[in-house]
């Protein structure tokens, strides 16, 4: 927040978290936060991480959190959407993996109110256009994102307006592949 004021944007940016939780849960269920540390000294239970989205997005302009719980926490997932998804964009992306399949068994079950979209991930722009119409029609919203090592290719720029998601995850834009995609 201290940076956001510094740069005179506070009260204009909102924040997006891509926690990627799949990275850190234990073989018991639970998450360790502290395991990239060589500790164990930040380990929660799923409602216990729900506890600490819920203070930080109350604290702070969070308006997206990307991949809260491992993919297959579906639990975890379904009582997040209930409590945080009117405020907050919970959007699947290792949960979902852009398949149409995936994406209507999180519509059926609430487990998430946002897409993560990865033409790539799915291996065809037709199921990347099922996938999203799907979501859109049940009020998701729909993020197209860029994939690591990406080229310069500007295409997710002409998806997002095509298909009228509104969102883009292109990252920082520091580096030419991503600058492609805003521009």
């Amino acid at each position: 927040m201290e940076a956001i004021s510094n740069a005179g944007h506070l009260g204009k940016v909102d924040i997006g978290l891509d926690v990627a939780a799949s990275e850190f849960i234990t073989k018991d269920g639970k998450y360790n936060l502290s395991q990239k540390t060589g500790k164990n000294d930040r380990i929660m239970t799923p409602d216990e991480l729900l506890g600490l989205y819920e203070t930080i997005s109350n604290k702070y302009p969070i308006k997206s959190i990307e991949d809260p719980y491992d993919q297959d926490d579906f639990d975890a997932y379904v009582k997040m959407n209930a409590k945080l998804g009117a405020k907050v964009q919970i959007v699947g992306d290792d949960l979902l993996v852009t398949n149409p399949t995936r994406v209507q068994a999180g519509i059926d079950k609430k487990l998430c109110n946002a897409l993560l979209l990865k033409v790539n991930q799915i291996g065809s722009v037709t199921e990347s256009i099922e996938a999203s119409n799907m979501s859109q029609k049940a009020g998701w919203g729909v993020m197209v994102s860029h994939r690591s090592g990406e080229t310069e290719d500007n295409f997710i720029g002409d998806l997002v307006c095509g298909l009228g998601t509104g969102e883009i995850k292109s990252g920082a834009p520091c580096r030419s592949d991503r600058l492609a995609k805003y521009n």
